[in-house]
């Protein structure tokens, strides 16, 4: 299977940052990819005050890249959006995979939310505004079967053990727009160690670049392989990198270092 993962720089342009959207997934179904990933937020990354209105599963966000996956005939995980939460106070942050037709073939919603507060420096509770989902997904995509996450959610390895063991998920998908200060010294190192401890291959998708208000995206989107070894990864610019994978070498790694196998807890 050829995937593809596409780096985007989403802004507070929602119509803007779908087009753009579409543009690389366009270049994605050129060079042969038969999955392609978008990052975390791709309809809009901006001020909370210009927020759209968060929309229902089958809303216009749905419907747009449903087109998209069923014109380019790609399987397509629409990265994550602000989808209507459980109160008028709160979204959920929600994946969305559409296969080849157009279908929606996988809903996941955000799990883990980032709540930090250090005292004179920096405060942030995600969890104001959007509401934890609950359910860990696996999706089958052709012969792999798809893991599904979001940004955050790497810093949590039990969720990709459940992924990787009880979802018998051979490939782990993480959209993202993990900030600069952070993704510098963590985003590769986490990537691998997920990649490695649940050996499967591991689909990073992010935002790159400045958003408004005052936030850079470190981007280096890549593809990991179940080895920790990196196959593909961008520049520090929106486009897409193309990685192929191997299952036969999945199942190698698997038989040769039983490490899944050889847990005891």
């Amino acid at each position: 299977m050829r995937v593809a993962v596409c780096q985007l720089n989403a802004r507070d342009d929602r119509k803007a940052n779908l087009a753009a959207a579409a543009e690389l997934l366009t270049q994605a179904a050129a060079g042969g990819a038969d999955l392609a990933v978008l990052p975390e937020y791709v309809d809009y990354l901006g001020p909370s005050a210009g927020l759209p209105a968060p929309e229902p599963v089958d809303g216009e966000f749905a419907k747009f890249f449903a087109g998209v996956a069923r014109r380019l005939g790609i399987w397509v995980h629409a990265g994550s959006f602000h989808e209507a939460g459980p109160d008028p106070e709160h979204t959920y942050n929600t994946s969305l995979v559409f296969d080849r037709t157009g279908r929606l073939a996988a809903t996941y919603r955000k799990i883990h939310l980032y709540d930090v507060e250090i005292p004179g420096r920096v405060s942030y509770l995600e969890s104001r505004n959007v509401a934890p989902g609950a359910e860990p997904v696996v999706v089958p995509v052709d012969e792999i079967r798809l893991g599904l996450s979001i940004c955050y959610d790497l810093r949590f390895p039990e969720l990709y053990r459940r992924l990787a063991v009880a979802g018998a998920a051979d490939v782990l998908v993480v959209p993202a727009a993990f900030m600069l200060h952070t993704g510098r010294d963590h985003w590769e190192v986490l990537l691998r160690a997920r990649a490695i401890e649940n050996q499967c291959y591991v689909l990073a998708a992010a935002q790159i670049g400045d958003h408004d208000p005052g936030r850079t995206c470190f981007g280096r989107s890549m593809v990991v392989d179940p080895w920790g070894t990196v196959l593909a990864q961008a520049p520090d610019v929106p486009g897409v990198v193309f990685a192929d994978l191997d299952l036969e070498r999945l199942r190698t790694i698997r038989a040769e270092l039983p490490s899944l196998a050889n847990r005891r807890l």
